[in-house]
């Protein structure tokens, strides 16, 4: 049995977010239901949104203003890595001057999506459940919108991805860990892709515990024009080709 005093006591969820009026809202929806899940279960526990602005030139910006309790940064590289890093720097810089949350444990946990993504309800307390048996990370998987997809490409997608417990994917749309392990393993590399995949292993090679679960799919959009060359939608577009 976890000890109360190793109980986690704080959440930022950090999302980068690069010319996403479209489906920043939606994402922020999700998290919305997620958050007051967490809420009811573990009152205990202080949660924040960090959303980084990352050279955005649409209305994404207005976006976020319109969301009570979100935290909004920017940043002006055009890289994921580089946004994610800065949201996970803005979340320890938001959980030590948070009273509640500074004491003890491995520091907060920081789960990370994507603004194209709509996170389950459960998401963050599955985290956090695991979290209080010590896990040190928690690699989900993502599932892609329906009707973005053709049939072909679904067909595609479900013969590559495994959606079980112990998958070998990972997705920054749907990672979690704490603050203590993301230092320990040097952070998000300042990658255009795979600074994901980096963190992941990082983390691995330190020895950190850490589970790959299927039981809390994100859903993400599955459209062909991304916002990284090479990217996750490149993918997509390989599995209709």
């Amino acid at each position: 049995m976890t000890a109360a005093h190793d109980r986690t006591g704080a959440v930022a969820v950090v999302v980068p977010a690069r010319d996403e009026e479209e489906l920043l809202p939606r994402c922020l929806d999700a998290l919305d239901v997620a958050l007051a899940g967490l809420r009811e279960t573990r009152p205990d526990v202080v949660a924040r949104v960090f959303v980084v602005l990352d050279a955005c030139t649409d209305g994404s910006p207005a976006v976020v203003r319109a969301r009570p309790g979100v935290t909004a940064l920017t940043t002006s590289d055009g890289c994921v890595g580089t946004a994610r890093a800065a949201g996970v720097e803005a979340a320890a810089a938001w959980h030590a001057g948070c009273a509640r949350a500074a004491a003890g444990g491995d520091g907060p946990w920081v789960a990370c999506t994507d603004a194209d993504s709509a996170v389950p309800p459960d998401w963050l307390t599955t985290q956090l459940d695991w979290a209080d048996e010590g896990v040190r990370m928690v690699v989900g998987t993502v599932v892609p919108r329906p009707g973005d997809l053709s049939a072909r490409a679904l067909a595609g997608w479900h013969a590559r991805h495994s959606s079980a417990d112990g998958h070998e994917h990972v997705h920054g749309a749907n990672l979690g860990l704490t603050l203590g392990a993301y230092r320990r393993a040097g952070g998000f590399p300042p990658l255009a892709l795979h600074e994901d995949v980096v963190l992941v292993q990082a983390v691995r090679d330190a020895g950190e515990r850490w589970v790959a679960t299927g039981a809390i799919p994100v859903e993400t959009s599955g459209r062909r024009a991304g916002r990284a060359v090479g990217g996750f939608a490149a993918y997509v577009e390989e599995l209709g080709a």
